[in-house]
């Protein structure tokens, strides 16, 4: 498991978490929550995005065996001069993260906007058999840092 883990985790992008908000009190295991997570586009400079998405708590979220909702919300800003490092490609994932043990995903996708000139970021959660619609976007313009 682990030799299949591995390509996926060497391109990995990393979030910090910023915080979190409990939405129901939990008397075994883990509340559930909101979390909010941090983290920079790896092909763009000058970018950050800040994902807030729904964890499932109580003792299988404890676990790690819980299956999160697909509730996930997403703002990105320009935090300094923009400078694309690489080649962009539509539809690229720049961030994903686990919501269940096995098969689901909270993932974010990037796509250039040439004729508006900015950066659209969209979050979404996808499943091996059944993904789910909800989704949330955020775009930023591309500008002078000055």
């Amino acid at each position: 498991m682990a030799v299949l883990a591995a390509p996926v985790i060497a391109g990995a992008v990393f979030a910090e978490e910023v915080g979190q908000v409990t939405t129901a009190f939990k008397i075994l295991g883990a509340n559930h929550r909101i979390v909010i997570e941090a983290f920079d586009d790896p092909k763009v400079e000058g970018v950050s995005c800040f994902v807030s998405r729904a964890r499932t708590g109580g003792i299988s979220g404890s676990l790690g065996l819980a299956e999160d909702t697909s509730d996930a919300s997403i703002n990105c800003q320009q935090t300094g001069p923009i400078h694309i490092r690489e080649e962009l490609e539509d539809g690229e994932e720049v961030f994903s993260q686990r919501a269940s043990i096995m098969f689901k995903r909270i993932q974010v996708v990037r796509f250039q906007d040439k004729t508006r000139n900015a950066l659209v970021y969209l979050t979404y959660s996808d499943k091996l058999v059944d993904g789910s619609p909800k989704n949330s976007v955020s775009a930023v313009v591309i500008r002078d840092w000055n």
